[in-house]
C-alpha cells in the first residue's frame, strides 16, 4: 500500500527524469501536480492509478490544430498529451531537478549550442537558435536553417530572410523591434531538405523552452514544416493558412514559406491575405503595437 508521501515522491523522481531527459519541462508534466491519497486496501488490489487533470490548454497544445476561420470566435484543438517512458537507468541517470535558469534564453541557446541529439551536428559550421527580441510581441517560427544560415548562425539571412523581413515589414513586426525568429531544428539538414521527424522530435525541447522563456502574444507559421511539427499533423499550409489556429492559448496563423514564394510567386496574393488576417488578430491584441 503507497502513501501519499511515497506517491509525491515518485511524481517528483520521474518529472526530474522527464525533464532532464527532454533538456526542459517536457509536455508529459505539464500543469499541477495531480492530488495524490492514500491506497486503501480497495485501491491497492484494484491497482487503479489516480487520473490526472489535463485543462484545455494543455490538450490544445498537443493535438491536431483547429481549422477555425478568422471569422469564428471558437478556437478548437484536439488531441492527447503523449507519453514517455523510461527504463530505471534513465531515471537513475536523471535525478536532479533543473533548475530556475536554464529556462532564460541565454541557457537555452547554450544548451541548444552544445546539442548532439541528432545526425544533423555532425556537419554543422554553427547552431542557429534564433534571433529577435527577448519581448516579442510575435515569434516566427520556420522549418531549418539554409546554407547562408548555417554560414551566419541567424535565421533567414539569405534571399528568402530578406523577402521575410519585407513580409514582417509590411505589417509592422521586424526582428529588431518586436519578433523573434527561430527554427523547428537548429542545425542545417543537408541541401536544405525538410527535417526528418526524429530530427524534428530530438530539438523539440527547445522550441518549446523558448516558447516558455520568450512567451509570444502571436505565432506566425512559415511553411508546412513549421505547422505540421508544431502541432503534430498532417496538415499544411495549403489547408491551414487563412485559418486562426490555437497553441496553448496563443493565437496562431500559417502562410507559405519565403523560399516556397520565391520558387511560386502566385502564392504571394493569398500569403498577404494572411498576413493581412494576422495584423488583425496582433491589433486586437496590442492596438497601438505598430507604434
Amino acid at each position: 500500500m503507497m502513501t501519499k508521501d511515497d506517491k509525491i515522491k515518485i511524481y517528483n523522481l520521474l518529472k526530474a527524469a522527464s525533464d532532464n531527459l527532454c533538456g526542459y519541462a517536457s509536455h508529459d508534466f505539464a500543469g499541477k501536480m495531480p492530488e495524490f491519497i492514500d491506497d486503501s486496501p480497495s485501491t491497492t488490489a484494484q491497482g487503479t492509478p489516480s487520473t490526472t487533470s489535463f485543462d484545455s490548454a494543455q490538450l490544445k497544445a498537443q493535438g491536431t490544430p483547429s481549422t477555425t476561420s478568422f471569422d469564428s470566435a471558437q478556437l478548437k484543438a484536439q488531441g492527447t498529451p503523449s507519453t514517455t517512458s523510461f527504463d530505471s537507468a534513465q531515471l537513475k541517470a536523471q535525478e536532479t531537478l533543473s533548475t530556475a535558469s536554464d529556462s532564460t534564453l541565454s541557457n537555452i541557446n547554450k544548451k541548444i549550442s552544445e546539442c548532439k541529439r541528432c545526425a544533423l551536428c555532425a556537419n554543422r559550421r554553427n547552431v542557429v537558435p534564433g534571433q529577435g527580441v527577448e519581448t516579442p510581441l510575435v515569434l516566427v517560427i520556420g522549418e531549418g536553417p539554409g546554407e547562408e544560415e548555417d554560414k551566419q548562425g541567424n535565421p533567414f539571412v539569405g534571399p528568402a530572410g530578406q523577402l521575410l523581413d519585407k513580409m514582417l515589414g509590411a505589417i509592422g513586426l521586424s526582428r529588431e523591434k518586436n519578433c523573434y525568429i527561430a527554427n523547428i531544428v537548429k542545425c542545417r539538414p543537408p541541401a536544405n531538405r525538410n527535417p526528418l521527424p526524429e530530427e524534428a522530435d530530438a530539438c523539440r525541447p527547445f522550441l518549446d523552452a523558448q516558447i516558455a522563456a520568450l512567451k509570444p502574444k502571436a505565432i506566425l507559421c512559415a511553411g508546412s514544416v513549421a505547422v505540421k511539427n508544431l502541432f503534430h499533423t498532417n496538415d499544411g499550409v495549403m489547408k491551414l493558412h487563412g485559418q486562426l489556429l490555437d497553441y496553448n492559448g496563443i493565437p496562431v496563423v500559417t502562410t507559405w514559406h519565403p523560399s516556397a514564394l520565391l520558387r511560386a510567386p502566385e502564392n504571394k496574393r493569398p500569403a498577404w491575405e494572411d498576413l493581412k488576417a494576422f495584423k488583425s488578430v496582433l491589433l486586437n491584441i496590442e492596438p497601438d503595437y505598430e507604434k
